[in-house]
């Protein structure tokens, strides 16, 4: 072998493996252009939007119930709240009715009767707070169940 010969493959080889290394480079390149952004992307950064409350809460008014004789027994009247007869809500201004779990004013509500709603007499009567109380049953749901005062109640009758 001559030394020109030599030379020539001596620097043929870290060129060859100069170009490979690059087009190593460009396929790598071109490959990270060629796929979809990442989810991350895609989908945008997180915006928290805080939505503060109001300054000042509205009071619910509160209903003055005022006492009305009842009839004792013996004097039931046209109109008279019984056992077993349906009775609808009514007088309250569209406020509606609580109805509670025992009879009287300090006991714990139950639920909202609304104004109109119908439900059916299955207990009572019982004085309590200077009020008569009714438990009441909602024809419709039996967990719409609780005391309720009669001064906001109208007897109904049902047709068949």
């Amino acid at each position: 072998m001559t030394p020109n010969q030599r030379t020539f493959s001596l620097w043929v080889i870290p060129a060859a493996l100069a170009i490979g290394i690059g087009l190593f480079a460009l396929l790598i390149a071109g490959a990270s252009f060629l796929r979809p952004a990442s989810a991350v992307a895609r989908n945008g950064t997180a915006v928290i939007t805080v939505i503060f409350a109001p300054t000042s809460t509205p009071v619910l008014p509160t209903l003055a119930i005022t006492p009305t004789a009842t009839p004792g027994p013996g004097e039931a009247t046209i109109g008279a709240i019984g056992t077993g007869m349906y009775v609808q809500i009514s007088g309250t201004g569209g406020d509606g009715l609580r109805l509670r779990k025992e009879p009287g004013t300090g006991t714990d509500v139950m639920f909202m009767g609304y104004e109109a709603e119908v439900f059916k007499v299955v207990d009572g009567p019982q004085d309590a707070d200077g009020y008569v109380w009714w438990y009441l049953t909602a024809p419709y749901d039996a967990n719409r169940s609780g005391w309720a005062a009669s001064n906001y109640l109208t007897v109904i009758e049902l047709s068949p």
